[in-house]
């Protein structure tokens, strides 16, 4: 057996880690044969619930699972980690300011970057899921100096699986198929869900998504903003966020960057844009197409972008400076 890893989950009393945490510790993520030791941060009003939570784990009796830790302590949940899934974070409350939102979480990201580069391991891999995930990620990147920014990322694979099942449903084909979708940008509404490069799998044949769907109207409008809006639906209809969804896509998102993606396929994810071939401003995370190998990503090059896409790749550009400059300015530096 390989030795156990360290993996915290943060916002652990909360629905997306009592939907996500099973999965990670029966192997779905990390690997079958790799053990697991599990730190659950949140904060102290909910450690009698973590308990609960604590004792749901035991009562799994998994064999991968070594140790739970649950704890209100950043000194203790972000030592010597391999992996930090990073999915608490302050809520938009109603009447809240958009910049007062970024302000309360700049601090508790800029407190959890700063606990990751004094005691995680340098090679630890973190994604961000606690909104708003692009600018929360790249407050802690920056407040990780000793950590690679390429050690960094935010998920936008939930957007990137609601954009392929979107088109697998159009098709009448399983979402499995339905390969190389892209979601630029911001992980918001908007972001822009290209379907450019996509490639679907009918009878057996790889087929341009434009090709298989057949209808270039719904993919340039309805396709787009049904994407965009659809956390805002689930809102609306479960008077909770998407949570079970979000789990899904965080081990999708984790067991990617540990196994790689396959030869020839790319999937989304918030990376830091410095560099990139495609125009996106610097010092960003910024959701690219990437391909992964030996648990780094990197950003497929030379793909085409019409004026349709990079007028839609700029405006999400456009939003993320701005959320940029805004938290910034609260880092104090």
């Amino acid at each position: 057996m390989a030795e156990p890893i360290r993996v915290l989950v943060t916002g652990a009393a909360g629905q997306i880690a009592y939907s996500l945490l099973y999965s990670i510790a029966k192997g779905d993520v990390f690997g079958k044969d790799q053990p697991l030791v599990l730190l659950l941060l949140d904060i102290t009003p909910m450690l009698p619930v973590l308990e609960g939570v604590v004792m749901e784990m035991q009562d799994c009796a998994l064999p991968l699972l070594r140790e739970v830790i649950p704890t209100d302590k950043e000194d203790i949940a972000f030592k010597d980690l391999d992996a930090a899934i990073l999915v608490g974070s302050m809520p938009r409350r109603e009447g809240m300011e958009r910049k007062d939102l970024l302000k309360a979480n700049v601090a508790i990201f800029k407190s959890q970057g700063e606990a990751l580069d004094k005691h995680a391991k340098k090679t630890v891999k973190v994604l961000v899921v606690g909104n708003p995930a692009n600018t929360n990620c790249l407050i802690a990147a920056k407040s990780a100096p000793s950590i690679p920014k390429e050690n960094f990322s935010c998920l936008t694979r939930l957007d990137h699986n609601r954009a392929c099942f979107q088109v697998a449903m159009r098709c009448g084909i399983s979402a499995n198929v339905v390969k190389n979708m892209i979601i630029w940008g911001n992980h918001s509404s908007t972001q822009y869900p290209d379907v450019h490069h996509c490639k679907v799998n009918v009878q057996g044949k790889d087929v341009p998504a434009f090709d298989a769907v057949k209808d270039d109207a719904w993919l340039k409008g309805d396709f787009i903003s049904t994407v965009q809006q659809r956390g805002a639906a689930v809102i609306k209809a479960r008077k909770l966020s998407s949570a079970m969804s979000a789990a899904k896509a965080i081990c999708d998102h984790m067991r990617d960057i540990w196994t790689g993606t396959a030869e020839g396929e790319f999937i989304s994810m918030g990376v830091y844009s410095t560099g990139n071939p495609y125009g996106v401003p610097e010092d960003l995370i910024y959701s690219f197409p990437v391909s992964i190998k030996d648990k780094t990503w990197k950003i497929v090059e030379g793909l085409a972008i019409n004026d349709f896409s990079r007028a839609k790749m700029d405006a999400t550009a456009a939003e993320l400076v701005e959320e940029r400059d805004t938290a910034v300015s609260f880092l104090g530096v």
